[in-house]
């Protein structure tokens, strides 16, 4: 693996904006050694970065610099692509979600890192959240059936709905971000999904013919769980109930509550955690609640930057400590193939059974 205390030698593919900032989370772990950087075009990069090698070709550059690691943050359709050949060349890969654009992808990817005893993390980022981690713990006390609700709508302009539909050349929204939420859900319930249903629609003629900017999927689990997510990017967007967080149970329900002043499109509000609010079903004789609501406060909560820091630290710690990824990589595969269902649906009409 690398068990040594040497350095992890990185090459990190795709500046933008979770390129970028892995990147900086590299420069700052001692753990790590950036040997380059790839990008197609030419990019405005943070001081820190100025000095590595940039590189227009992965494949040139996985060749020249010979890291230990490649981090792949390009959109998804190269995905599959570069962190096979990554590791044919031995490295070890961290790759932003979705895990690849089709679930065949998706295996082909497991299936090289096994054959070449590589690690594979997927940037799954609210992982290794505090507060979300809270939220699996507190969910799975209630114990199933779930009633699983959340949503990240985004009212994006500008810069920021230029990054949008460059992601809808190759991945709807419920894909592109579904792939969060999903991967939630199933380390919550732990049951596998048996059906999946979607919708969606295209609400600007700015994307392709074959593409949409809003989506819905539902999803039933063989336990008796369901759950529904919805995404939508874009300025037709409403910044009302944007963000919706909520599990339920016959036991109660735990929800995130947001800052009622939070914007869609910043980052920082996709991840953090201003309250968790616990609720207990039980009640008394008298049918009244026994327990009043729990809020749990998520003070110091970790930024969107010191996020990426922890995930690359969880990298780091997979290398090291040869951590057995087998359950990550299967759940990888699970909430993509739930998503491109979803996708499946939209396109279809017709729900897909799993």
């Amino acid at each position: 693996m690398n068990p040594s205390n040497r350095p992890i030698r990185v090459l990190v593919a795709g500046l933008g904006n979770m390129g970028r900032s892995h990147a900086l989370a590299y420069y700052d772990n001692a753990g790590f050694e950036i040997v380059g950087l790839v990008n197609r075009t030419k990019r405005d990069l943070p001081g820190e970065l100025d000095a590595y090698p940039l590189f227009t070709d992965f494949e040139q550059a996985l060749r020249e610099t010979k890291p230990d690691l490649c981090s792949i943050n390009t959109y998804s359709d190269s995905h599959a692509d570069y962190a096979v050949m990554a590791f044919e060349a031995s490295c070890h890969v961290f790759v932003e979600k979705p895990l690849a654009t089709t679930v065949a992808d998706a295996e082909r990817v497991v299936a090289a890192a096994r054959k070449h005893d590589r690690k594979l993390v997927v940037g799954y980022i609210l992982r290794h959240h505090p507060s979300w981690m809270r939220l699996i713990a507190e969910a799975r006390k209630l114990g199933p059936p779930y009633v699983f609700r959340m949503n990240l709508n985004q009212q994006s302009s500008g810069d920021k709905w230029d990054v949008h539909k460059a992601l809808m050349q190759t991945t709807p929204p419920i894909v592109d971000c579904g792939v969060h939420y999903v991967d939630v859900w199933c380390q919550i319930t732990d049951a596998k999904a048996v059906e999946v249903r979607g919708m969606g629609l295209r609400m600007t003629e700015e994307v392709a013919p074959d593409m949409y900017n809003y989506g819905h999927m539902q999803v039933l689990f063989e336990d008796g769980s369901v759950g529904w997510y919805e995404a939508g990017w874009g300025p037709m967007m409403s910044e009302m109930a944007f963000f919706v967080k909520d599990v339920m149970s016959p036991k109660g329900s735990v929800s995130i509550l947001v800052d009622a002043k939070a914007k869609s499109d910043d980052i920082d509000t996709h991840t953090k955690t201003s309250v968790i609010r616990v609720h207990s079903a039980e009640t008394g004789p008298d049918g009244r609640f026994i327990r009043a609501d729990e809020d749990l406060s998520m003070t110091g909560e970790p930024d969107h930057q010191k996020l990426c820091d922890l995930e690359q630290a969880y990298v780091l710690k997979a290398i090291r400590e040869n951590i057995d990824l087998s359950r990550h990589m299967d759940d990888a595969v699970q909430s993509l193939r739930i998503c491109l269902a979803a996708d499946e649906s939209v396109r279809t009409g017709r729900p897909v059974k799993l």
